[in-house]
């Protein structure tokens, strides 16, 4: 070995005294030659050589020692804290002798020493120890197994007789000496500036700085900190418990939330350097899955969710944010920590909260590490509590509204923050039509009015509706009294029999009629049994000119109302002509008879003047018609009718037109008109009607102009409501009108022109109406609506002749369009050459209402359709039938005035189906019956014999059809 100058030594740093020296140089060659330092190589058996057999250890030995945890040595040398697996044991191979030199500097001044010892390990073992003077800088030593080899060197001192002293701490270095002879020297440097880098919630990647040093490789030590918290049911992790090496750059299989360290170390063949500085990583844990709400009450609920299936934290926290009203601010609290656990789920009861409130809730999750780490403010659900049960406090029934208020809450209870929308009142009758009657109320109002109908006892109720929960109040009974009958009148008194009309008030079990004579008499009473259930009642069995107080009470769950009364008065009795009267009248008779001859004889000659001013050609006719009771003609046509004849003998027309028609105008309006006619002699029947013009016809029309005439239309006549119809003429009668329930108190918020009308099944099957007018549209919808009509008939267009018949009431196009508080929304229109077909879609509150619109579109106004559309108007009278009967409401009918063309409607739709059960057909009496409903129905005379000429053509077509289904039986039976 070279000797190096001592001006070289001189010229080195200054060093510890007690320090061997530095530059420790190892040199060796083999006995043939020398060898080079060996290559680098890729070492992939374990790194760490065993630790048994070795010495016991010192703080100056670096090789094999274990690190304590958390702690590093920062000495050369030093092994990563983990198990080592012990090097297989194989018989060692021996090498051709290498020598190997070493040299070193001595200790600087003013150090003193004796001399030098040597030692040299192999696998933990002294193999070589020897001792040289201080004058000696190099040592040799033949080396002949492969092995890692550990030289090192330290000073001795003595002084005086005390044995000498070796220095605590050597120069030392390590290689390795491989099998094949190759040189490994251990690396000295740390791994510098290592970083970590998440690539996901379980991968990392680790990178670090390039070596100076020559080395073979790296490896990468991960160890879990979490592993060492003292409760594994909340640290849930088994990854990483061990320190785990890899020679990958990538971690993988980490868990989400737990705290790991991580080292880097340089490797040249088995031996390693120095780990480098150690970098903590802490890993958020991923979030609580499946989080949701349910309501316990108004102020609890449970909250409850999934966690994770591999995590690891330490607890959960709740937390809440929402809208404070005391502090008037919003913000994240913290509600509740709850320990973490191995179960899969949790959940956890919040209580104390405000009813009808919008809640934010998050639960994170915390770690174990420092600092710890949170995770996850995406883990949130939002919610809005249930409100509280309204109570209600008092209802008060007057004038046909009920009064009801109620409260919420206590005194300090506060809605102008809260979510609550609105208020539902419903009231629930037992016997009503309308058994379900409900008003929405604004939050900030806690009362509300509702029309009920009296005489039923309701179950009343008040919802507190939020956005998406609702709460109802304990139910609350009342009984409302019954309500005397309305708008009383008599009408067809005889001399021993009344009839009484009234309107049906609300809800009645029955009527019972008193009648009492005005002077001391007897007490007639209609029995109980013979319950009235009408609005009709005829009182039998009076005296003739007499007057009469009569009362009618209504009942209803056994209480009886106020009564109403009305005075009636009957006629005088007619007299019986007796045999005395009759021979007093036959003398009288021969009196005049001679009295006539005389003046006949006396006037021969003026008369016979007068019949040549008359003409010869002048006649005259007389109709002759049998009918039980009074004389059927109108007394203004049948005198017109005579004068019209007879124009220059005006004392004879006189004469007879005194005698023919001496019945009063009012005694006509009472009669009941009808005229049945069987449907086999209806084709005879028409034609001898439409004789002379259909002067016949003519006169049954003229006996319908007067129905109904005495009827009263009170509400009509208010001057709040006179705006409110197309024409002053055409007036719903008061006790056939619809009524529209209305919250407000107000006069005439009840009214539209519209009336029920009976139809072949039920006695409201029909609502006659005008045409809607701009300002009352939003009534037709709400008739509608409340009425459950799911048929509207409209059998005029909105523009005719260039005047206005009836309010474009429904959208123009798809889109929604509000009627007062009702949404209309069409859905579909589809136009046929005759007719088009609406369906509309109305919303109130939360519910809906499909209506089906069938406009006939080629109907005239005071018309009818041509003969060739007959066939057309019963298609579509057809059409209308097959949908009104899938429903249950009536079916409103309407043209401009609501009488003409409706009344021509409703009359064969009611004739169709008459017609399909029976062989006759008394269009008079039906006529009638409509026009006591409502006023002038079938309007015009034109429509009354429309009517009779589509009954006929609905009598051929069913003849067809028997005679049709005959000759099939006939050929099947034959077959």
């Amino acid at each position: 070995m070279e000797e190096q100058d001592e001006s070289e030594a001189q010229e080195e740093e200054e060093e510890n005294a007690e320090e061997a020296g530095d530059g420790l140089a190892p040199r060796w060659n083999e006995t043939d030659g020398s060898v080079d330092g060996a290559q680098d190589q890729s070492v992939t058996a374990s790194y760490w050589p065993p630790a048994t057999g070795s010495p016991a250890p010192t703080e100056e030995e670096f090789v094999n020692a274990v690190v304590p945890e958390y702690e590093d040595s920062n000495e050369p040398g030093s092994a990563m804290s983990v198990p080592l697996t012990p090097m297989p044991s194989v018989t060692p191979t021996h090498l051709p002798p290498i020598l190997l030199e070493l040299r070193w500097q001595p200790p600087r001044p003013p150090t003193t020493f004796d001399g030098f010892s040597v030692y040299i390990y192999r696998d933990g073992n002294c193999t070589e120890m020897a001792t040289v003077d201080e004058n000696t800088h190099e040592f040799f030593v033949e080396l002949t197994e492969p092995g890692i080899y550990r030289a090192a060197v330290t000073t001795l001192s003595s002084s005086g007789d005390c044995e000498p002293r070796e220095s605590t701490s050597d120069t030392s270095f390590t290689f390795y000496l491989s099998p094949s002879g190759e040189w490994f020297e251990q690396p000295k440097e740390r791994p510098q500036a290592v970083s970590v880098r998440m690539l996901g919630s379980s991968t990392a990647v680790v990178s670090w700085a390039l070596s100076s040093e020559s080395h073979n490789g790296s490896v990468v030590s991960v160890l879990s900190l979490t592993c060492l918290k003292p409760s594994l049911s909340q640290r849930m992790e088994n990854t990483y418990c061990s320190e785990e090496n890899s020679t990958s750059d990538i971690i993988t299989n980490l868990t989400p939330g737990a705290q790991y360290r991580v080292m880097v170390y340089h490797t040249n063949g088995p031996l390693v350097s120095p780990p480098s500085e150690p970098v903590i990583i802490g890993i958020e844990p991923t979030g609580v899955r499946d989080l949701v709400v349910y309501s316990l009450s108004p102020t609890a609920v449970i909250l409850r969710w999934q966690r994770p299936y591999h995590v690891a934290f330490r607890k959960y926290i709740l937390q809440t944010f929402f809208f404070n009203p005391l502090t008037l601010t919003s913000e994240w609290t913290t509600y509740y920590e709850i320990a973490a656990t191995a179960s899969v789920s949790a959940s956890v009861r919040v209580t104390d909260l405000l009813p009808a409130w919008y809640y934010n809730f998050r639960v994170t999750m915390v770690t174990w590490g420092e600092p710890t780490l949170t995770c996850c403010d995406g883990s949130t659900v939002s919610f809005i509590t249930a409100p509280e049960a309204p109570h209600i406090s008092s209802a008060d029934y007057s004038n046909s509204l009920l009064y009801v208020r109620w409260t919420y809450g206590d005194i300090f209870t506060d809605l102008s923050h809260s979510r609550m929308l609105h208020w539902l009142l419903v009231a629930e009758g037992k016997k009503g039509s309308k058994k379900r009657i409900s008003a929405d109320v604004t939050r900030t109002v806690m009362m509300a009015t509702l029309a009920l109908p009296p005489g039923d006892i309701y179950n009343l109720t008040v919802t507190a509706c939020t956005e998406h929960g609702k709460n109802t109040s304990m139910p609350y009974i009342i009984k409302l009294e019954p309500a005397p009958p309305k708008s009383l009148y008599a009408v067809n008194a005889t001399h021993t029999s009344v009839t009484l009309l009234w309107v049906e008030e609300g809800v009645v079990d029955f009527y019972q009629v008193l009648c009492k004579q005005v002077r001391p008499g007897r007490e007639l009473k209609v029995r109980e049994p013979q319950a009235i259930h009408s609005h009709v009642a005829t009182i039998a069995d009076l005296q003739p000119s007499t007057a009469y107080n009569c009362s009618v009470t209504s009942y209803s769950y056994s209480t009886p109302s106020e009564p109403s009364y009305i005075t009636v008065s009957t006629p005088a009795r007619e007299m019986n002509p007796s045999v005395a009267a009759i021979s007093a009248l036959a003398i009288l008779s021969v009196l005049l008879v001679s009295l006539l001859v005389l003046i006949f004889l006396v006037l021969r000659k003026k008369h016979l003047q007068m019949a040549r001013e008359c003409g010869a050609g002048t006649f005259v006719n007389f109709a002759s018609f049998e009918r039980d009771g009074k004389l059927p003609y109108n007394w203004r046509r049948s005198l017109f009718a005579f004068l019209t004849l007879l124009p220059s003998c005006l004392w004879t027309d006189y004469l007879l037109a005194f005698y023919i028609n001496p019945w009063s105008k009012t005694a006509l309006k009472k009669r009941k008109l009808t005229s049945p006619v069987q449907l086999d002699d209806f084709d005879a029947y028409i034609k001898d009607m439409s004789k002379d013009s259909a002067y016949k016809f003519s006169l049954q029309f003229e006996e319908l102009k007067s129905v109904g005439l005495d009827l009263p239309h009170e509400a009509a006549d208010l001057p709040v409501n006179r705006a409110k119809n197309r024409y002053t003429n055409i007036l719903p009668y008061d006790f056939s009108r619809v009524m529209l329930v209305s919250m407000h108190n107000d006069e005439g918020s009840d009214y539209i022109n519209a009336n029920y009308i009976p139809g072949y099944k039920s006695s409201r099957e029909y609502i006659a109406t005008q045409g809607p007018l701009p300002e009352t549209r939003n009534d037709f919808w709400k008739m509608v609506l409340q009425q459950k009509c799911r048929v509207i008939v409209m059998l005029t267009q909105c523009n005719e002749r260039r005047r206005v018949k009836c309010d474009h009431y429904w959208p123009f196009t798809d889109e929604p369009v509000a009627y007062g508080e009702i949404s209309v929304e069409m859905m579909s229109e589809k136009e046929a050459p005759e007719w088009t077909l609406r369906n509309f879609r109305l919303g109130y509150a939360d519910e809906t209402q499909d209506v089906l619109h069938l406009n006939y579109t080629s109907w005239p106004d005071h018309g009818v359709p041509t003969v060739n559309a007959i066939e057309s108007i019963l298609q579509f009278v057809q059409i209308v039938r097959q949908q009104a009967a899938r429903t249950k409401g009536p079916v409103v009918v309407h043209c401009s005035a609501g009488v003409g063309r409706t009344g021509t409607f409703i009359a064969l739709d009611r004739l169709m189906q008459h017609i399909r059960e029976h062989e006759y057909a008394d269009i008079l009496g039906l006529v009638s019956e409509m026009r006591s409903h409502r006023l002038s129905m079938v309007q015009t005379e034109e429509q009354y014999v429309f009517i009779h000429q589509c009954v006929q053509l609905m009598w051929r077509k069913k003849k067809q059809q028997s005679i049709t289904n005959d000759v099939i039986y006939e050929n099947v039976t034959k077959s």
